[in-house]
């Protein structure tokens, strides 16, 4: 069976999720963590994709991104994943893929999932055991949206910018809900849905974007073919 092209459409957040072949480390030293992220950094701008939040691991990155066409964050990923590939493999004297494939992507629903997506991201060095404060980790959006770096790859999501009417008040309001961790179903769904290409969010979510796109957005209930209804 042919698989289902990408899920993608402007003006939704998606979560994207790129991991290196086989597991495999895709950062040899702090110098490829900063070349990506100058990478990332220059494509969402020429692309037209705005990146709320980011975490660079060793060996996989996630991303929360909002595109303005449809075809601004499929060119961004192959955009910086061909470059990024030249140069490690130049860098370690290798050859052949360093990526797990083509990116992992999905759409979520922004009030219900975003914020919650944002702190998934950002605990993923936490919930790795590499610190104990999301604020020690480098390679994240975290400290950008706690006022302790300014980022020039994130584009804080308007949701961001309505928790608080000061800047200390979103930077602390954001720490506290980081803090406060987001639940084992959550971390199940944002991880599941983001791998498995089907959108996340509730009933009226899915209905609204399946008039947006020909692509079925979740997965058919057993027995029953999905069918696209004709634009009347």
């Amino acid at each position: 069976m042919a698989r289902l092209p990408r899920l993608t459409v402007p003006g939704y957040p998606h979560h994207v999720i790129q991991c290196g072949n086989n597991r495999q480390p895709i950062f040899a030293s702090p110098g490829d963590y900063a070349l990506l992220l100058g990478l990332l950094t220059e494509n969402a701008k020429k692309f037209g994709v705005q990146v709320h939040g980011y975490v660079l691991m060793p060996n996989h990155f996630h991303l929360l991104a909002t595109p303005a066409t449809a075809e601004g964050l499929p060119q961004m990923m192959q955009a910086v994943g061909r470059s990024y590939v030249r140069y490690f493999n130049d860098a370690q004297g290798r050859s052949g893929t360093l990526w797990e494939g083509r990116y992992k992507s999905t759409l979520v629903q922004t009030d219900r999932y975003l914020l919650a997506c944002m702190a998934y991201i950002d605990l993923n060095p936490v919930r790795a055991g590499m610190v104990a404060d999301p604020r020690d980790y480098a390679w994240s959006s975290y400290c950008h949206h706690i006022g302790q770096r300014a980022d020039k790859l994130v584009t804080p999501h308007p949701l961001w910018w309505a928790l608080g009417n000061t800047p200390f008040a979103r930077e602390v309001a954001y720490a506290k809900l980081v803090h406060a961790g987001i639940t084992a179903e959550q971390q199940q769904q944002l991880t599941q849905s983001a791998l498995s290409g089907w959108a996340l969010g509730d009933a009226g979510f899915v209905a609204d974007l399946q008039k947006r796109t020909e692509r079925r957005v979740v997965k058919a209930a057993a027995g029953r073919p999905f069918l696209q209804k004709k634009s009347e």
